[in-house]
């Protein structure tokens, strides 16, 4: 904190747990937010479009990230997300700020979880020379028609292990 603003971070550490600790990821979906809970019985889509369309929501945040499109970005997440999001991403620990690059993201897991689907990722960031990967896991839900990112947090799910032959 006792740094001018102008310096860049001494550590890729520091840098890097700005993007870990996304601003907007305990906004959630709140459980008021009726159009963001998974839907149940007759209504509940089936697995392989839950599993497709949340993949498909994570890789176009997962690119505007590597691109810093913030409005594509922002066109991913549930409606309770974009203040927090408008409000944050471009800050110091936003998931579009400046002090790092994002060289490959890539999505290593999807599940079905308590929330919606589970989406786990691995983002490599660099800041100068120095570069990290960290997990970030991301909840995608229904919202009516649509689906969205409803939460990102730091961490993610092993991946299933796949039957081989």
């Amino acid at each position: 904190m006792g740094r001018p603003m102008s310096q860049p971070p001494r550590s890729t550490a520091v840098a890097v747990a700005a993007l870990a600790l996304l601003p907007f990821a305990l906004a959630g979906c709140g459980d008021d937010d009726k159009a963001g809970t998974p839907a149940t019985g007759a209504a509940r889509a089936p697995a392989e479009e839950a599993a497709a369309k949340s993949r498909e929501r994570v890789q176009a945040y997962l690119d505007a990230m590597t691109a810093k499109d913030v409005a594509a970005g922002r066109s991913q997440l549930c409606a309770p997300l974009q203040t927090a999001f408008d409000a944050n991403a471009t800050g110091p620990n936003g998931d579009f700020a400046d002090h790092f690059t994002v060289r490959g993201a890539t999505i290593t897991d999807v599940r079905s979880g308590a929330r919606g689907q589970e989406v786990s990722t691995s983002v490599t960031v660099a800041v100068g020379a120095r570069q990290t990967a960290r997990a970030l896991l991301f909840t995608v839900t229904r919202s009516g028609a649509d689906w969205c990112i409803a939460g990102e947090a730091p961490g993610g799910s092993t991946p299933t292990p796949t039957a081989s032959g």
